[in-house]
């Protein structure tokens, strides 16, 4: 089998993000796939490739696209699939593709680039070592709930997408759920023209989306859940005197409340002798 799937990450803003290798993968596509054809069309132009077959595979097309595509890749075709912005499959069509191709025998490859969750990420100020992609929250109901009661939770930096008119509502939301306290960076248009990194908690940001009007497509960077604070002695004391009042043995309190409140088990047997 000569064919081939070949995910191309496209600019998120810029032109100039555009790389030498994707142009070329896209020059020798016989096929591109696409979310919008316009758009497309307009990237091939600027950079100076004649356009090849266009097909489009979004969001309403994506599943019957798929299996059109695999077919091409099984007949010898190389087809590279792009979305509007970015690398392809991530909150965008192409996972399903991806899975038709391999279903079928054939290959698939990956022309790295822009990705928004990414460049959000690393200008955000908040720690990069570890953290999850939420993609879009569910729009409403007890999956919405479910999810920010989650992230609530959740020790990693969080990276999520979100639509202007949507935004005011999701940071009151994560300010409700998460605390107002929490830090969150706002990056909208990243490397257009109008470019913009807020930086704050939620409680903040929540104020400021009530006076600014919002324009372009936002990717959210929050803080993680705050490692808890230590148990003080008091309540150690408190919950060993507990087990104790069970009826357990000294041994026996300190490793339940040990297990129980994440400290050491000899320290808490050291204070059950102190008492």
């Amino acid at each position: 089998m000569a064919g081939r799937l070949v995910l191309v990450a496209t600019p998120i803003g810029n032109l100039g993000d555009l790389s030498p290798r994707a142009v070329e993968v896209l020059a020798k596509a016989d096929v591109v796939a696409c979310e919008d054809t316009r758009r497309t069309g307009r990237l091939l132009a600027h950079a100076g490739v004649t356009a090849p077959r266009l097909m489009v595979v979004n969001e309403h097309t994506e599943k019957a696209g798929a299996a059109e595509i695999a077919q091409l890749i099984v007949d010898g075709n190389m087809v590279a699939l792009v979305t509007d912005a970015g690398t392809p499959a991530v909150s965008d069509p192409g996972a399903k593709v991806v899975k038709a191709t391999l279903k079928a025998g054939g290959e698939v490859e990956a022309v790295p680039g822009p990705s928004a969750a990414i460049s959000a990420l690393v200008v955000s100020g908040l720690p990069t070592g570890r953290f999850c992609f939420e993609g879009f929250l569910p729009k409403k109901g007890r999956h919405r709930q479910d999810r920010l009661e989650e992230l609530s939770q959740e020790s990693r930096t969080t990276v999520l997408f979100e639509a202007p008119h949507r935004l005011a509502r999701t940071l009151g939301d994560m300010a409700s759920v998460l605390g107002g306290g929490r830090a969150v960076a706002i990056v909208r248009e990243q490397t257009k023209l109008h470019e913009e990194i807020w930086r704050g908690t939620l409680a903040d940001a929540v104020a400021r989306a009530e006076d600014t009007e919002p324009r372009g497509e936002y990717v959210l960077v929050v803080a993680g859940c705050p490692d808890p604070a230590p148990p003080s002695e008091s309540q150690i004391r408190r919950a060993l005197n507990e087990r104790l009042a069970d009826g357990l043995s000294r041994r026996d309190a300190a490793a339940a409340v040990a297990a129980d409140l994440g400290v050491s088990r000899r320290a808490v047997y050291q204070m059950s002798l102190a008492d």
